[in-house]
């Protein structure tokens, strides 16, 4: 089940250890993940408790890349005081501007906030990822696949070619598995995960939500940003910002870029769909189910392209159509 939005109960010494005694803690978020933070108010003075039980989580991916990222002049929290044993940050307080529910409320600055958003992804693909960073692979991405079958399958009751899936997929991942060079992917870099701040430049795009980042292809973080699981990306603005990238990454072989961009969709909005199940069977989080129908879509789109015809056959053959986006429209209700 979720997890309740109270405070960890030692979050309070942690914070007078460090200057905040007395401080109020106030729910902020929850996460996909065991995640929570909170908003730390103390007199003029505001920051963020990130809430990472250690037996679920490291903070230290979010550390690193935290300072890789201010190390390139971009926005990541800076952090005032750890807990490493204990799970929990205290970080830089972004406001509350995040661009998500901006643009759900108006969409005026779409365009002017994805190009923004594209020309970030455009400079960290000229820069070399951290190193020891973990490679996106194909364990990896067959990994993330699988969680259709092992979850999704099953809550739809579908009986599925296990040996078939593998196959599929292994005949389109290749191509996207070991880029040369591999760039620093943030893995789920997409509106709800970037505050507007009063910053110049890039710099005013405060990224949050990146301590799964791994080093892989350029297009996985482009996926992410237009092919939304939480809004509606208007099909103009995603091949807007494609042609976007491809001028300022100057991307040689377009085609290729676009193949693994729509196999890198298909991977990803694969992976969802299976994560929003475990995320409704496992741990009781139904608020994620009413955007199974848009994920669909996305997917049932990816998988036009000729780069994933054996991905494509595979769901044909053992996802019908009321195994789909219609089936989850009655589970969401």
């Amino acid at each position: 089940m979720a997890a309740p939005m109270i405070p960890p109960p030692h979050a309070p010494a942690f914070l007078d250890r460090h200057g905040w005694g007395g401080a109020d803690i106030l729910p902020l978020a929850g996460d996909a993940s065991f995640r929570r933070y909170f908003r730390v108010a103390h007199g003029d003075r505001s920051a963020v408790l990130m809430d990472a039980p250690p037996e679920h989580e490291d903070v230290g991916p979010f550390l690193a890349i935290a300072r890789h990222l201010v190390g390139l002049g971009l926005s990541a929290p800076v952090c005032h005081a750890e807990d490493r044993a204990g799970g929990l940050l205290l970080i830089e307080d972004f406001g509350d501007r995040l661009v998500g529910p901006l643009l759900r409320a108006d969409a005026a600055h779409e365009e002017a906030i994805y190009a923004d958003a594209v020309a970030l992804l455009a400079g960290l693909a000229e820069q070399p990822p951290p190193k020891g960073l973990p490679a996106y692979d194909m364990a990896v991405l067959r990994r993330e696949v699988d969680l259709f079958v092992e979850w999704y399958a099953p809550a739809l009751g579908l009986e599925v070619d296990a040996e078939g899936w593998r196959a599929a997929w292994d005949a389109v991942l290749p191509a996207v598995a070991d880029p040369k060079p591999p760039v620093l992917v943030l893995r789920d870099f997409h509106v709800d995960n970037i505050i507007l701040l009063d910053r110049p430049g890039l710099k005013r795009l405060g990224l949050l939500d990146f301590q799964d980042a791994l080093a892989g292809h350029a297009a996985y973080d482009l996926v992410s940003l237009l092919q939304d699981a939480r809004r509606d990306v208007p099909e103009r603005i995603e091949a807007m910002m494609l042609d976007r990238y491809a001028e300022l990454a100057n991307v040689k072989d377009r085609e290729a870029f676009r193949a693994a961009y729509e196999i890198l969709g298909a991977q990803r909005n694969t992976k969802i769909l299976g994560i929003f199940t475990r995320l409704w069977k496992r741990d009781g989080k139904r608020n994620y189910l009413p955007l199974q129908p848009r994920v669909w879509g996305y997917l049932e789109r990816n998988l036009q392209h000729p780069a994933l015809g054996p991905v494509a056959e595979w769901f044909a053959a053992n996802a019908p159509a009321e195994a789909r986006a219609a089936a989850w429209a009655e589970q969401a209700a």
